[in-house]
């Protein structure tokens, strides 16, 4: 009778959940094509002669336009990319509306790339290198061989920063899943993993997370993942719900809804044209395709997966490192807490409710040693407050906790300065207005900081044997008080 109160009670769950998601969906959705509409009538109405071009100019068209009139040619500044997490978007999709809900607009070069909303974090590190410096996005022969999708994919005929080098770097700027996209990519400038181009550590100048999943996340195993391998997923759950609806997505194959909005996956070819009906059955299955070989977001997000993916990556001594840790949580008579409830997105307060009361099963292996469910109650949400602060698994990296900005300048390249403020996952993209005044602050904050205090006074130095290594511990200090 026990096991029958709880199957019913996890299957309302599902259910609950599955609508609220699906309802959200539907409202960015919705809330794009009316936007679309919209401007689509206004523009048939009064059309706008002197907006004519379309896009993001370069830095070459900025400088040609600059050359032109007569004016001074501007010194190069960095660009600032913004790149996006899980279910994200960029500039182009989803018609006008803006995944980090128009902070772009606050910096004269800012980029936001399009990439896979669910692929995984290697492939949309492929696919940002190919934004930015051109050319037909090579996923790598290994990596394409051993999780049977295609090698090449998009082709970007003109780079967004084409003269990408150490001389003329780039800031990140990551959301969520986004930050660990540009710290893998990063590695890969060090290794030299893109062929045909000279690349090292010094073309990222700095990386800012913002709600960074830097260790992992909890939420996974609630929404489906196994805890012990991080790998694959429950029988019954949301994501295999998300799987499913996925799947039908790409193998129906609509180009014009594909242009809207994509999940990223072209490149498994999964189309109907492709796989026929034998081919779907094999993929609803889940026997053929990402979800199968388990290439996509989800595994690299949960606490095994991340400390998979870390034990390869650097803090490097060049690049300047910053982020924000959220959390709408607190602690009452000892216990851990909602620290709202009309402050938390509706989308997230079950999650939240729940991340705060989350115990490993007892018959899973813990994803390491010394792991603690108490350290991981605290979360926005979507992630744990533990998981966005700096990199902590599997070795924990320099980290400086700042209370007062004032008081941690000048900054210092390889280390990881973090604060932790009050905001759920999606407090400061999409809808600027819930943030109101903290947003700007925000992204005012993030944008100053990149131009006025992350650059380099001189050419990178030779790169030593010893900043190759991966850090080793340190202790975290508070900055500020």
């Amino acid at each position: 009778m026990a096991r029958l109160s709880i199957g019913i009670l996890g299957l309302t769950e599902l259910l609950v959940s599955a609508a609220v998601h699906l309802l959200f969906g539907f409202y960015i959705f919705s809330t794009a094509v009316a936007s679309d509409l919209s401007q689509a009538l206004t523009d048939c109405f009064r059309p706008n002669v002197l907006n004519l071009a379309t896009g993001d100019p370069d830095e070459g068209s900025k400088l040609q336009a600059a050359a032109l009139d007569g004016s001074p040619t501007p010194l190069p500044q960095p660009p600032i990319v913004l790149v996006h997490g899980i279910f994200g978007f960029g500039k182009g999709k989803l018609g006008g509306l803006s995944y980090f809900a128009g902070a772009e607009k606050k910096d004269d070069h800012v980029l936001v790339p399009d990439l896979g909303s669910l692929t995984s974090i290697h492939d949309r590190a492929r696919e940002l290198f190919y934004y930015l410096k051109g050319g037909q996005v090579d996923y790598g022969e290994e990596h394409s061989r051993n999780f049977g999708h295609a090698q090449l994919g998009k082709i970007y005929e003109r780079g967004h920063h084409p003269s990408w080098d150490e001389h003329h770097p780039v800031h990140f700027v990551g959301h969520s899943a986004g930050v660990q996209v540009a710290r893998v990519l990063q590695q890969m400038l060090a290794e030299k993993a893109f062929s045909g181009y000279d690349t090292s550590e010094d073309w990222v100048l700095s990386i800012t997370s913002l709600s960074g999943a830097i260790n992992g996340t909890i939420r996974t195993y609630y929404d489906g993942m196994r805890p012990g391998n991080g790998r694959t997923m429950k029988s019954i759950c949301l994501l295999q719900l998300c799987r499913i609806g996925v799947t039908l997505f790409d193998w129906f194959d609509i180009a014009w809804l594909k242009n809207y909005y994509n999940f990223g996956f072209d490149h498994f070819e999964m189309g109907w044209r492709k796989t026929g009906v034998s081919g779907l059955a094999e993929l609803l299955l889940g026997n053929t395709g990402p979800f199968a070989t388990g290439d996509w977001i989800l595994p690299d997000l949960t606490i095994e997966g991340s400390i998979k993916l870390n034990s390869g990556l650097r803090t490097f001594p060049n690049t300047f490192y910053f982020s924000y840790a959220t959390k709408r949580t607190r602690k009452i008579f000892g216990l851990t807490v909602p620290s709202t409830i009309l402050g938390v997105h509706p989308l997230l307060f079950l999650r939240v409710l729940q991340m705060c009361r989350w115990r490993f099963p007892r018959n899973a292996s813990l994803p390491y040693k010394g792991y603690r469910d108490e350290d991981w109650e605290d979360n926005d949400g979507a992630l744990n407050t533990i998981s966005m602060t700096h990199p902590r698994l599997p070795v924990e990296h320099p980290s400086l906790l700042v209370v007062d900005d004032s008081t941690c300048l000048p900054l210092q390249p390889g280390i990881w300065y973090y604060k932790i403020i009050e905001a759920d996952h999606i407090f400061f993209i999409l809808h600027r207005e819930r943030a109101g005044a903290q947003f700007d602050l925000m992204y005012d904050g993030i944008f100053q900081r990149c131009r006025k205090h992350m650059f380099r006074s001189r050419t990178p130095a030779l790169r030593s044997e010893s900043s190759q290594l991966l850090p080793q511990n340190f202790q975290t200090t508070q900055v500020g008080g």
